[in-house]
């Protein structure tokens, strides 16, 4: 027997899934209930889940084990490569992936943010094509973000968001929206106040499940459909996974099989070398590609981090897109996708304007400008930003390269060659570790861990949009350095009383600027667990959310589900 069951005192409702669960077969919902939450966690809504979660659970599981196994072989000397298990798919070129679906066709400026109230309506209003709502990184996971989250783009898509702060500020939907496609946890996250058996539910199929189930057929109605981006994928089969997701999910709600539209990320070291294979097994729902940047370089520092001084990046900042690691691993994209007639989409950019800044703006937005120039040049099809300020200026780069058409998947690159050696190529990256950058690499990682524990996950600081993929780039630096002992260029060695004590002036200055109320505490325990233990954890958001974000005490009952 299996149910959706939500425990309150000695009450227990429940409804039957037909024993469609593996072992104990009930989804519960120990999270605490708020305002409208029953309209997410409705009957019907939980039982979509619980069988995601019933039918795809193992196989989750399995790619995960299978993603720690690559990760010991690449510590022990074996570097990635094309798969020779999959050269026929490469090599067939009478495949294509799906042709772009209704407010897909041109994105040339895309946005993203978290979806709480206020983002929600400016990103829909930001002028930009797409709006990228996200539930990974730049969202913090507490139960209220992601319940709520859902919450507001029903009320978005109904359009019943509009609201007035307390202090009289309006925020009305305008007539032209940008196009949702949102972006589920990765396969890594799980959501512990849904649970099966007494284990959590897979973060990926609770953030896809709920949306899909509440908003595929209004956003159908409305002439669009339900679009996804996917996130942290290492492999064409975990690629499988998902598309194996959407057609399951369309048969169970009746929607034609092959509506569902999604954009992978290529933000992992591994998932460079399957681009092709990856928009292969997707081929039916694919919109594409995109450049995940930040996530690009955390992925490689985590792969390599222990493979000695040629692997050891400079400073941060001196990471740039034009190194010819990341150089290479971009070409590829574009290449990839168009010869597949999929969109290739580029990485975000970060800046934030500021108020009081003219100089530090104008800057920023020549830099923010040569890098767009640099994209459209290349043949990508649009962009990303992290503020409304930025879609102009990214606009106008892509309207001079794309005119009235709505992208440039025709542009094929034939003359891009890139070779495994050119992707692995991390020692050919210039610049130097300076005490500069790992202060900066300390402080940003504090600051954005106290964000985050606030739950806010989209964090200005020093006028950039840091996001738990920036965060896991600054503490895998720190965790890089010091275990590799790496020299400063004034002479100096990184070691862990130098980190301690640059730990202990950040937090002292961040806290004192922030005032009593803050989390600065917390972030300083879970940043030296994250940057300063013996062992590398793999996601600074899986120990973060366990020991901080989980609210399970209050178990309350939902009125729907006594109906």
């Amino acid at each position: 027997m299996s149910a959706v069951i939500v425990k309150d005192g000695a009450r227990t409702y429940g409804r039957d899934l037909g024993g469609l669960m593996a072992g104990s077969g009930k989804i519960e919902v120990v999270g605490p209930s708020g305002e409208r939450y029953e309209e997410i966690l409705t009957p019907d809504a939980l039982e979509f889940v619980a069988k995601l979660q019933g039918e795809f659970a193992e196989r989750r599981h399995q790619l995960l084990t299978a993603r720690a196994e690559r990760r010991k072989q690449v510590a022990a000397g074996v570097d990635f490569d094309f798969r020779e298990d999959t050269r026929h798919i490469r090599e067939d070129m009478t495949w294509r992936v799906a042709p772009p679906a209704p407010g897909l066709v041109d994105r040339r400026v895309e946005i993203t943010g978290p979806t709480e109230k206020k983002m929600t309506v400016n990103a829909l209003n930001s002028g930009a094509n797409v709006w990228l709502a996200d539930f990974e990184d730049a969202n913090s996971p507490t139960w209220a973000n992601m319940v709520e989250g859902h919450l507001n783009l029903i009320d978005a898509i109904d359009r019943r968001i509009d609201f007035e702060t307390p202090e009289g500020k309006a925020y009305r939907l305008g007539d032209q929206l940008a196009t949702i496609v949102v972006r589920p946890r990765g396969w890594h996250l799980t959501e512990k106040h849904l649970q099966i058996g007494g284990e959590p539910v897979s973060g990926s199929l609770v953030d896809f499940g709920f949306y899909f189930f509440h908003c595929a057929k209004r956003q159908i109605d409305r002439g669009q459909g339900p679009y996804f981006y996917l996130p942290k994928l290492e492999s064409h089969e975990e690629a499988r996974l998902w598309n194996d997701v959407f057609v399951r999910a369309q048969e169970l709600l009746g929607i034609p099989r092959g509506t569902i539209r999604a954009t992978v990320l290529i933000e992992t070291f591994p998932a460079a070398f399957e681009m092709e294979e990856i928009l292969y097994e997707l081929r039916e729902h694919s919109a594409g590609l995109n450049a995940g940047r930040w996530d690009y370089i955390f992925s490689v520092i985590k792969y390599y981090r222990t493979r000695g001084r040629g692997f050891v990046l400079p400073d941060r900042a001196a990471v740039t897109m034009t190194v010819p690691f990341m150089r290479a691993y971009t070409e590829l994209l574009v290449k990839t996708c168009h010869r597949r007639q999929a969109h290739a989409m580029g990485g975000m950019s970060a800046f934030i304007p500021s108020r009081r800044d003219a100089e530090v703006n104008a800057k920023a937005l020549e830099q923010v400008r040569t890098d767009k120039e640099r994209e459209a040049g290349d043949g990508f099809d649009g962009s990303w930003v992290a503020h409304p300020d930025l879609v102009s200026v990214v606009r106008e780069v892509f309207d001079k390269v794309l005119g009235d058409r709505p992208n440039q998947v025709d542009k094929q690159r034939e003359d891009v060659q890139v070779t495994a050696a050119q992707l692995l190529d991390v020692p050919a990256t210039p610049g130097s570790v300076t005490e500069q950058g790992l202060r900066a690499n300390i402080g940003v990682g504090l600051a954005y861990l106290e964000s985050w524990l606030r739950g806010n996950g989209a964090a200005a600081i020093n006028n950039l949009m840091e996001d738990a993929a920036t965060a896991e780039i600054s503490r895998s630096q720190v965790w890089q350095w010091l275990h590799e002992g790496v020299r400063l260029d004034d002479g100096r060695t990184v070691t862990r009383e130098l980190v301690v004590g640059i730990l202990d002036d950040e937090e002292a200055t961040r806290s004192a600027a922030a005032g009593p109320a803050n989390r600065f505490a917390d972030a300083r325990k879970l940043f030296e667990e994250v940057a300063l233990s013996e062992e590398y954890p793999t996601f600074l958001t899986i120990p973060g959310y366990s020991r901080y974000l989980v609210d399970t005490q209050a178990r309350r009952a939902f009125r729907a589900l006594s109906s």
